[in-house]
């Protein structure tokens, strides 16, 4: 539509035609906002191809121009020559607009971002409209469609007023943005220099003093592997900080009152040498990893986001850790099998402690509809044809479950399905279509227990409650000193909201009705305990699905005999086992049923053991012991950062110099 709406728009402006010109450029102008609204994979391509919006509106008002001298045979000339001048003023403070709008954003740009943390000394002011610094697209359209207006009355009525008046109020828009631009460059409005913020972050740091910390760095839409680990971080012993490292992260972190640094520069990471940090936690790999390992005075353990069988849980870029913690027994036993240079000793057994709120078994389903979730992970990296269950085997699985009348289905894909194979994004899609169909002929039973109004009031609480603005206590030394940890009175707040919005969320459906959940909430766990049974894949989902001891099935699409398929992996050891043609699913739902058709109740209580580790002491409490321990580590070796003096931040050598000096006696550990 938008190069029909430009060749339609030369014919009529070369006939000329005034009508084809009035309705080419209209569409033109609609097609443009509708791609910026809706298609914005292809506004990104037209931009790499050099035909962007600014491109795209100049031939847009060159052609308006054109037709009206050819309509006019130059015989209104010096009445068009003014709107030609105001549309060249007009590009020309576009382009400056642009320029002004890169001044700004680099001057208040600072080498890092913070959260919960009181940064008034930086002198921060609110940003500037979007509009005016980073959407120069937008901006065109927005101030420029006066003007393009105009010139489209102007072909119509044959009267050169309204392209002079459309013009003039579009250069008028366009000067008050550069101006409301200019305004932020004053010395007044910057915030404080490079030399002065990295100041201001080194004194923080020193008066904080974090022992204690999360490392992450990810793409956007791996949020959710930092996001398991903040309630355990926020029960470590100590002040912990989480540190990032990509600006649009800081945002994507969920709720909290733990302080949150995002240090871009390596430069600027590397200050944290000279903090008081002894340990930092990583719950996943990335390029950006090995910069923070070259910190010496800081100990680093790998918890990973999840626990599976798949070779990514036994990475060899593990060994660059100092310690690996993980659940329990399996994970050992499955980075000794995969011998990837991982050192036994440094193996710590943590347990999984985001997992106190999954519910425990509480027998059969006793309602009418048996609940299923069905959360397939995605298709990796590798091309393996076992990762996921979603293009060989999905459609059949959840067809055999529609065939059922007493299945409630809730899916739930991975986030990431489909990001590298098209053939599971497009299966993904065809299962939830055939959902969808499903419900419009399944009749209505109950009907919802909660309304709209309700769950809406309880979507703005929890909206309020997971804000990620600042709190001026979150970082409140004095306080924090007082009661050694963190307020929990977000976390508290955080949790109560939540439990109250998923009441609501569960409450608003008809009982007999599908579910297809794609957005963050509700959460996996809060899927685990509505569901009876899980159908997944060789993942994480399956190992914390455990904690339940809930029946549950595994797809295998890997081409392995079931025998090969239950040896090669070890989650899957007490589940059914599912053929890539479904077949499998009636029997799931009998062992679901009827508790004497169950026959692997123990396997999975002693799965569970194995997977997880054992409940006593509880997963938080050895989470913590491993901390101090790692900790200790770094006192013994004598480069941990001793108390800051009150002159300033202890130096690398400071460090050295104390470690040549100390007594061997008192550095031993005690016998606790």
């Amino acid at each position: 539509m938008l190069a029909g709406a430009f060749v339609a728009q030369v014919v009529g402006a070369l006939l000329p035609n005034t009508l084809l010109l009035a309705v080419a450029t209209a569409v033109g102008l609609a097609t443009d906002a509708a791609l910026h609204r809706w298609q914005r994979r292809t506004v990104t391509l037209l931009a790499k191809a050099h035909a962007d919006v600014t491109v795209r509106q100049l031939l847009r008002d060159l052609l308006l121009v054109v037709g009206l001298l050819r309509i006019e045979q130059q015989s209104q000339e010096s009445v068009f020559l003014p709107v030609v001048i105001g549309l060249l003023v007009l590009y020309a403070l576009h382009f400056t607009v642009q320029a002004v709008s890169v001044k700004v954003r680099r001057s208040r740009t600072l080498p890092f971002v913070t959260r919960n943390i009181d940064a008034s000394a930086l002198r921060l002011s609110s940003a500037p409209p979007s509009l005016l610094t980073r959407r120069a697209g937008h901006r065109l359209l927005a101030f420029g469609a006066p003007a393009t207006l105009g010139l489209l009355v102007t072909a119509i009525v044959d009267d050169g007023l309204p392209s002079a008046v459309g013009v003039a109020v579009s250069v008028t828009l366009m000067a008050v943005g550069l101006v409301r631009l200019a305004l932020h460059l004053l010395p007044s409005r910057r915030p404080v220099s490079e030399a002065e913020a990295l100041a201001w972050l080194d004194a923080w740091l020193a008066e904080y003093r974090p022992t204690v910390g999360m490392y992450f760095s990810g793409g956007t839409t791996s949020a959710y592997q930092a996001n398991m680990w903040l309630e355990p971080l926020a029960a470590l012993d100590g002040r912990p900080v989480i540190v990032l490292r990509e600006r649009f992260m800081v945002q994507k972190i969920a709720a909290t009152d733990i302080p949150v640094i995002c240090l871009p520069k390596v430069a600027t990471l590397m200050r944290l040498e000279h903090s008081t940090l002894r340990m930092m936690i990583h719950p996943a790999n990335s390029g950006k990893t090995s910069q923070i390992l070259r910190v010496p005075t800081i100990k680093h353990a790998f918890v990973n986001h999840g626990e599976s069988d798949k070779l990514s849980s036994c990475n060899p870029y593990a060994k660059a850790y100092d310690e690996v913690w993980v659940a329990g027994p399996a994970a050992r036993e499955r980075y000794a099998l995969a011998d990837v240079g991982i050192d036994d000793r440094d193996v710590v057994e943590v347990g999984r402690p985001q997992l106190d709120p999954v519910l425990p078994y509480a027998g059969p389903p006793s309602g009418t509809y048996t609940t299923v979730l069905y959360a397939p992970t995605w298709e990796g990296w590798d091309g393996n044809p076992g990762n996921t269950s979603v293009v060989l085997a999905g459609e059949n699985i959840v067809r055999s479950l529609l065939a059922d009348p007493g299945v409630r289905l809730l899916y739930k894909p991975h986030p990431m399905t489909g990001s590298v194979d098209p053939r599971a994004g497009a299966a993904n899609e065809r299962i939830q279509a055939m959902i969808r169909e499903a419900n419009r002929r399944r009749p209505a039973t109950s009907g919802p227990t909660v309304d709209a109004a309700e769950l809406a009031r309880r979507t703005a609480e929890l909206e309020r409650a997971t804000s990620s603005s600042f709190r001026a206590a979150a970082d409140d030394v004095e306080r924090m000193l007082a009661q050694g940890e963190p307020d929990s009175g977000r976390a508290a707040e955080v949790e109560r909201a939540t439990a109250a919005w998923d009441a609501a969320y569960w409450g608003s459906f008809d009982e007999a009705q599908h579910q297809i959940i794609t957005a963050a909430r509700p959460g996996i766990f809060s899927c685990f305990n509505q569901a009876d049974v899980l159908i997944s894949d060789v993942s994480s989902v399956v190992s914390d699905w455990l904690a339940s001891e809930k029946p549950y099935a595994v797809a295998n699409t890997s081409g392995m005999t079931e025998d090969e398929f239950r040896a090669a992996f070890t989650t899957v050891r007490a589940a059914t086992i599912l053929a890539p043609a479904g077949d499998g699913v009636p029997g799931l739902l009998a062992a679901v049923r009827d508790p004497g058709q169950d026959t692997l109740v123990k396997d999975r209580a002693e799965l569970k053991l194995h997977l997880l580790g054992p409940s006593d002491p509880p997963s938080v409490s050895r989470l913590r012991d491993a901390a101090r321990a790692l900790e200790q580590k770094t006192l013994l070796r004598g480069t941990a950062r001793p108390e800051a003096p009150a002159s300033g931040i202890p130096t690398q050598r400071d460090h050295l110099a104390a470690a040549d000096t100390a007594d061997p006696a008192e550095a031993a550990p005690s016998p606790s």
